[in-house]
């Protein structure tokens, strides 16, 4: 087996999928990248059997084979290269030589036959086609809300509802919800998977050109996610996911509308003097103003700050955790945001200006901390 490569592209081609690259594993193949050579391309695996990343680098050869290099040796060599073409090839049984202008280094090799099959979709499977950005935009906006619960394995993932005008990509950890909606992407039939937050982490970090589209095959069991000359394969998280419509508020009738920017910097300036364990902020609503208070007598800390705003409703007195309504408020681009309260005991609707809806895609339901 012997290829020439720049030095650069089989950089990037390993750095693609090295977060498959488990940090610790019962089988030690695992720690190695699959190289498979044919019709001069290369073809680079690498896995931990519940996520799996592919891509291909083009190379000069008529030759092919495949073997399983050590990902963390290759990787290193590789980037204490300048760029310049370099020479692959196995010498004998078991090792093989990376051969640069003025040098070249021996490493050794495993046999492919040792690398575990990697498992896809079947015949049966469903395909929709992302715009990249939207794909991005989704997970970006949403994953930060997902749960780590052990209980119930299926809220720590992001949910796709696929349906026949529109997706919605979801995710709750039971204190806030988040909704990302795009007509980007349809179906012929409504559909749905639920993606774990670590490969949904992995797909946006591919995705940061936000070019192209990516193609997305699913069953009851896999996704594969493929983008470019990129391949993901991973398992999905079996359940049912809660029926996120039926918790989403349509009755609230205090309505406040403010400046994003100006709420989000309030509550980061006021949150500072709130207790460190429970992150609590109060609203003090009436109309044209709100004030926001947050104290910790513990150590006899306290801040307020009186906002003007558009506010339409009765007098109320409400408490959130503030970590909480940051990220929402972070992860939201528009200017001017609603927020439509019921009472203080119940979740609270955050969602652009009627002025900004068309265009801004995430809205969210923030529970309430019960106040004094």
């Amino acid at each position: 087996m012997v290829f020439s490569v720049s030095s650069a592209e089989l950089l990037k081609g390993v750095m693609n999928v090295s977060k498959a690259i488990p940090a610790k594993t019962t089988l030690p193949i695992l720690e190695n990248f699959l190289f498979v050579l044919g019709d001069g391309i290369l073809t680079i695996t690498a896995s931990d059997q519940e996520l799996t990343l592919r891509t291909t680098v083009g190379v000069d050869s008529s030759d092919s084979g495949s073997m399983a290099v050590p990902a963390r040796q290759i990787i290193d060599l590789l980037k204490a290269l300048p760029d310049q073409p370099i020479k692959i090839q196995t010498k004998g049984e078991g090792s093989f030589e990376c051969i640069w202008n003025n040098g070249n280094s021996s490493l050794p090799y495993f046999p492919a036959g040792d690398y575990p099959e990697i498992k896809g979709v079947g015949e049966d499977a469903e395909t929709v086609v992302f715009p990249a950005q939207s794909l991005a935009d989704g997970i970006g906006g949403t994953i930060y809300a997902t749960a780590d619960d052990e209980m119930r394995p299926n809220m720590n993932g992001i949910f796709f509802d696929i349906d026949t005008e529109s997706t919605t990509l979801v995710a709750s950890d039971s204190h806030k919800l988040i909704c990302y909606t795009t007509t980007d992407v349809q179906a012929a039939q409504p559909s749905s998977f639920i993606l774990h937050k670590k490969p949904a982490a992995v797909l946006r970090s591919l995705l940061d050109r936000g070019e192209g589209d990516v193609q997305v095959q699913f069953d009851g069991a896999n996704v594969v996610f493929t983008y470019g000359s990129t391949m993901m394969v991973c398992r999905l998280i079996v359940g049912k996911y809660p029926k996120y419509r039926d918790v989403i508020p349509q009755n609230n009738s205090n309505i406040l509308r403010i400046d994003r920017v100006q709420l989000l910097n309030t509550v980061r300036r006021v949150s500072v003097c709130a207790n460190k364990a429970s992150n609590h902020v109060k609203f003090n609503l009436a109309p044209g103003q709100l004030e926001i208070t947050a104290q910790d007598l513990g150590f006899a800390l306290a801040a307020y700050e009186k906002l003007e705003c558009d506010y339409s409703g009765d007098e109320l007195a409400i408490g959130f955790k503030s970590s909480f309504l940051v990220e929402i408020l972070s992860n939201m681009s528009c200017e001017t945001l609603v927020m439509k309260f019921m009472d203080a005991r119940r979740a609270a609707l955050i969602i652009p200006s009627e002025e900004e809806a068309s265009t801004e895609k995430i809205c969210g339901i923030l529970m309430p901390i019960m106040i004094s």
